[in-house]
């Protein structure tokens, strides 16, 4: 037992995981709830597969956040609990999170923003690798961004616009050149009906809020809509979308060393090569803003880059003045964008790390009470036995607290508040255990017995009843670990944990510590603040047997 301890806690210094991870509620953080909703046209998209599939795209969307304690889970057969402790930008995360709606690649007609825009950088031959000189540039015609950001951003390979801060509200507004798709005389009325929606469109964020319109966030792919910028800088006319995000295989910010700049870098499948390149072509041939792609989620717009030529292969490149989060966070929105399912965001909890640590505090002073009273009872009524049950709550608690501290970086173990209250009621659990087997020893004592026999028949009895107890506990722990999800996980996994560790504590230290001590003239002599007193225990007097003489035997000479 000593080795193992001493393993253990070499372990612990040795990986530098010295103390347990601390969950939501104590170390603070974000928990999200969403609630699954049927796509429009499809009523029984809610199913158990779409549910895996969403839950496995949001993790990675969350851990593309840099939050590797991230913990996704379904709850019931249409909510998802995404918890994310000690989360340094919670408005970031709910928005990555809660961003749910399916990604669209979309054709600019017609764009008018807030602010004159930087000069775009022209567009190069399609190839798997970069091949654009830095510097190189186009006209000087504005070129509108997506978003309130100074970073450029572009679509694949040949989709590159190199951008600089733009100024801001000092610098008179330059809409750049709205012209509009040539109609049909049946599309005039359909037309006419959008360029009225586009003048009306106000995009500025809600006053007071962070809110920005989106009257394209159930706009059907296959029509031309209106739609804003992420921050509410620009309004768009959108032409039917023509690539999906399910037609993007992958997408990663990359820094790259040839032009010392961060880029996003992604993969089409192999529908998508076709789309997009049969997409690009055309653009590439028009003018400005006519040439720009949008890229839209949840019918907003996240950047709208430029084109000049068809981009085939399968592979392409977004460049501009990214630097390394924004490059991942546009990465992140490509590879996971799409959803099989629509959620909304039906509760938001952040929690501080100062109330975190007040909840962890409050923890520790009930489990300071509950051993103290564990600890004033076992001396009170078992004296001097009372030693070897602390020296074993001491072990539990030293293996609790290192397989603890280990388990967080090997399997996201976080402990919370319900697993501190699990750990609490694991003291009266252990302490029970040696309680059995005190109370078996002192049975055997009242019959008769010397102590150190009455050790060693005690202890089948006692153990029998050990592992019957610590079964059932197990049982109600993995059952409750298995049915439920969240935070009372944390509770069932303490509380089966704790009870394994009982076993080994009574089996490998207890016992073996007791035969050591009723070795000892203290334990026993019978001391009265021994807690084996016969006397006290109200013992029978010793068992003696009778001599027997046998009926052969004959009588020796004198």
């Amino acid at each position: 037992m000593l080795i193992a301890i001493g393993a253990l806690i070499g372990g612990m210094f040795w990986s530098g995981d010295t103390t347990p991870r601390l969950g939501i509620d104590l170390a603070g953080g974000t928990s999200i709830t969403l609630r699954a909703e049927n796509q429009p046209g499809k009523p029984d998209s809610i199913n158990n597969t779409n549910m895996q599939t969403a839950i496995g795209i949001i993790e990675r969307r969350v851990n593309g956040l840099g939050v590797s304690e991230s913990e996704v889970q379904q709850q019931g057969e249409r909510h998802i609990i995404v918890n994310i402790p000690r989360a340094t930008d919670s408005e970031k995360a709910q928005k990555q999170v809660g961003t749910t709606a399916e990604l669209y690649f979309r054709p600019v007609l017609a764009v008018t923003g807030s602010a004159p825009l930087p000069e775009p950088s022209t567009g190069t031959s399609p190839s798997a690798k970069p091949s654009a000189k830095p510097g190189d540039k186009a006209s000087s015609t504005p070129s509108p961004k997506a978003s309130a950001t100074t970073q450029g951003r572009a679509v694949p390979e040949a989709l590159k616009k190199d951008e600089s801060p733009s100024p801001k509200a000092s610098t008179p507004e330059k809409p750049a050149a709205t012209p509009a798709p040539q109609p049909s005389a049946s599309g005039a009325a359909a037309v006419a009906a959008l360029e009225k929606q586009f003048t009306a469109l106000d995009c500025t964020p809600k006053k007071g809020t962070k809110e920005v319109p989106n009257p394209a966030q159930n706009a059907d792919p296959a029509k031309p809509t209106v739609a804003c910028g992420t921050e509410g800088d620009a309004k768009y006319i959108l032409g039917p979308a023509e690539v999906a995000g399910t037609d993007v295989d992958e997408a990663q910010g990359v820094l790259d060393p040839q032009r010392g700049r961060w880029i996003v870098q992604l993969g089409f499948t192999d529908a998508g090569t076709k789309k997009f390149a049969a997409t690009t072509g055309k653009l590439a041939s028009q003018v400005q803003p006519q040439n720009q792609f949008a890229i839209t989620l949840d019918g907003q717009v996240v950047s709208a880059p430029s084109v000049s030529s068809a981009i085939g292969g399968g592979s392409a490149e977004i460049s501009g003045s990214f630097d390394q989060a924004s490059a991942t966070d546009l990465a992140n929105i490509l590879s996971y964008g799409a959803l099989p399912l629509s959620f909304e965001q039906e509760s938001v909890t952040t929690v501080t790390a100062a109330l975190g640590g007040e909840q962890l505090k409050a923890g520790l002073i009930a489990g300071a009470i509950g051993l103290a009273l564990v600890v004033i009872y076992l001396v009170v009524y078992y004296r001097g036995l009372s030693i070897i049950a602390l020296l074993s709550l001491l072990v539990s608690a030293v293996l609790t607290y290192a397989l603890m501290s280990l388990l967080g970086p090997a399997i996201g173990f976080a402990l919370n508040l319900p697993a501190v209250c699990g750990a609490i009621v694991a003291i009266g659990i252990t302490a029970d255990s040696f309680i059995v087997y005190f109370e078996r020893v002192r049975d055997e004592i009242r019959e008769g017995r010397t102590l150190r026999p009455a050790v060693e028949r005690g202890w089948p009895r006692a153990r029998r009843t050990i592992l019957v107890s610590d079964f059932v506990s197990f049982l109600a722990a993995a059952v409750l670990f298995i049915v439920t999800v969240g935070k009372v996980q944390g509770f069932a996994f303490t509380l089966g944990l704790t009870t394994l560790l009982d076993v080994v504590v009574v089996f490998f230290f207890t016992k073996p510590l007791m035969t050591l001590m009723a070795r000892t003239k203290f334990f026993s002599s019978g001391h009265p603040w021994s807690g084996l007193d016969p006397k006290r225990l109200g013992a029978k007097p010793p068992l003696r047997r009778s001599r027997r003489v046998s009926a052969t035997t004959e009588p020796k000479e004198a």
